[in-house]
């Protein structure tokens, strides 16, 4: 057997048992109570943004190329070592904003509700990708600024999932699900847009705004029901 096929048999094992890990512990951070064919995890997402590979060179020197600093929890998803400071409409500023790699074709600013008040932008809620017609901003690195004409949203709250996923709650690609909170809260989101591909792992994403406002954390129960 080749080291090549070794690494990533061993590689599928040290998956399986934290799967399998996962499904045994009951009640933790973005877990539900359901047994699926996978694990849900909820992770609350915080302001970030993606930009495509000519971005980069603007903003930090031609050729450079995106240094993964922390893998995220979808395959190949990582955030980044370089990040960048966005300028507002009132000239109001976030330092420090982190890039999540890999690279897209597009350039896109994820912010939650507070962050635009403070900021001064008007965002619309959306899902990644829908940038038309949104407002743009300026972004500042080591090397250059960027002008984005468009692309500062609110990501929709929405859940990745493969295709069995999809098959064991009864839903569909593009479809909403909801995402039932626990705790002293007890907050329901009634619209989860629902992302389906081979590639994905079972996990809601949500904003700062929302994870704050149903007191989320470690230990809180989670149920995605259609």
């Amino acid at each position: 057997m080749s080291s090549t096929n070794s690494i990533s048999m061993n590689r599928a094992h040290i998956e399986q048992l934290v799967r399998d890990s996962l499904r045994r512990q009951v009640g933790g951070m973005g877990r539900s109570r359901i047994s699926g064919p996978n694990p849900l995890v909820v992770n609350i997402s915080a302001r970030h943004c993606h930009l495509s590979q000519s971005a980069v060179e603007t903003l930090f020197g031609k050729g450079h190329q995106l240094t993964p600093k922390k893998w995220l929890y979808q395959e190949g998803q990582y955030a980044a070592e370089e990040s960048v400071t966005l300028i507002g409409p009132r000239s109001r500023v976030i330092s420090n904003l982190r890039i999540l790699g890999p690279c897209r074709d597009f350039n896109q600013v994820e912010l939650a509700y507070t962050d635009a008040i403070s900021l001064g932008f008007d965002i619309p809620t959306r899902n990644s990708g829908d940038i038309k017609g949104t407002p743009g901003c300026m972004l500042m690195g080591p090397a250059g600024f960027l002008k984005m004409q468009e692309g500062v949203i609110r990501a929709a709250p929405h859940v990745h999932m493969a295709p069995e996923d999809a098959a064991f709650y009864g839903v569909e690609n593009k479809s909403f699900m909801k995402l039932k909170i626990g705790g002293a809260l007890g907050v329901t989101f009634d619209r989860i847009f629902v992302r389906v591909d081979p590639s994905f792992k079972l996990e809601v994403h949500i904003d700062t705004d929302e994870g704050n406002s149903c007191g989320f954390g470690p230990d809180v129960p989670c149920e995605l029901v259609r």
